[in-house]
């Protein structure tokens, strides 16, 4: 991935555009899962202005037929190409098929689609609760599915989508899928981004003689999209006015994707592996949740954690 970017400062109110700046991903392949709305279509709008060819990873290819032709009218000329996959995170036989049908060499995977707290538990096709099944048991099927091309690739880079919401809770190894716990939608939410996290630690050091880097991002508090669509909002701000949860000040879907696109594709970042950005840097650790709305809890990072959790989705996948 080639540009010339000269030394800058990102933070939390750079646009993914001013990420991109000056960085030439023509002759690159890039999938960006969950591409019909919010962060997403972002995400794949400035890869393809530099010169990426993108596969919009979607779960409703309507949806996603109409976000392609709408950034194909807004593309600037010689932006990379634009295609559809179908890909539902909740039923892996649509993991697999995406799998089988990749071919060639896969530069940038962004792990971006996810769901967040539904009221009600669910639970996949397989049987998984919904959040950590989606959230991280798909994003695990279809990235180590995806292994191959991203050797294949000079220096693969992985963006997994992860939260400030990790500080919910850490993975619960002895019921992940809340079959003796009374569901909590945060809580659940929590240790799926947690799990995003340590699939991040776990995947970097064994993928590191592969030249793959694997990272985990905080993308923001994105108002309007459609993460949100399940969410008690009278619950949240009960929430705020207790202390349970505190956020990070507002951002917009551009500033929102830039963290996301830093790592997937900035040269100031090459060889960054293993980590956890928020605001367009690495995280600084957090010891409890009380207050905090920014930071990293130490059982993300750590690396016995993401070793279990990377045998555990063996078995589950």
């Amino acid at each position: 991935m080639s540009g010339s970017q000269s030394p800058r400062t990102f933070g939390a109110t750079t646009t993914a555009a001013e990420v991109m700046d000056g960085v030439d991903l023509h002759g690159r392949r890039a999938v960006v899962t969950g591409a019909s709305s919010g962060i997403g279509v972002e995400t794949v709008r400035v890869l393809a202005a530099a010169g990426a060819d993108v596969t919009l990873a979607v779960r409703n290819v309507d949806a996603g037929a109409r976000v392609k032709a709408r950034l194909e009218a807004e593309l600037p000329a010689g932006s990379g190409t634009l295609t559809i996959g179908r890909l539902d995170l909740s039923d892996r036989s649509t993991v697999a098929a995406f799998v089988a049908d990749w071919d060639g060499p896969l530069d940038i995977l962004v792990n971006n689609a996810g769901v967040m707290a539904p009221s009600e538990i669910a639970r996949t096709a397989e049987g998984r609760e919904w959040q950590f099944g989606v959230n991280h048991l798909g994003h695990f099927a279809l990235t180590t599915g995806l292994h191959r091309a991203l050797a294949a690739a000079d220096g693969a880079r992985v963006v997994g989508v992860s939260s400030i919401g990790h500080l919910f809770s850490p993975v619960v190894f002895d019921d992940l899928d809340y079959r003796f716990r009374p569901y909590d939608p945060w809580t659940s939410y929590g240790q799926s981004k947690t799990a995003v996290i340590q699939f991040a630690v776990a995947a970097a050091a064994r993928w590191a003689d592969d030249g793959i880097t694997v990272n985990a991002v905080m993308p923001g508090n994105i108002s309007g999209t459609d993460l949100a669509r399940h969410i008690d909002m009278a619950a949240v701000t009960a929430m705020m006015t207790s202390g349970e949860l505190a956020l990070p000040p507002g951002k917009s879907v551009p500033q929102g994707a830039a963290t996301s696109v830093l790592l997937a594709a900035s040269p100031t970042v090459a060889g960054v592996t293993g980590r956890y950005y928020e605001d367009c840097a690495e995280a600084t650790p957090v010891t409890e949740r009380a207050g905090a709305a920014t930071g990293v809890a130490p059982y993300a990072l750590d690396p016995t954690n993401a070793d279990r959790l990377w045998t555990v989705s063996e078995s589950l996948t």
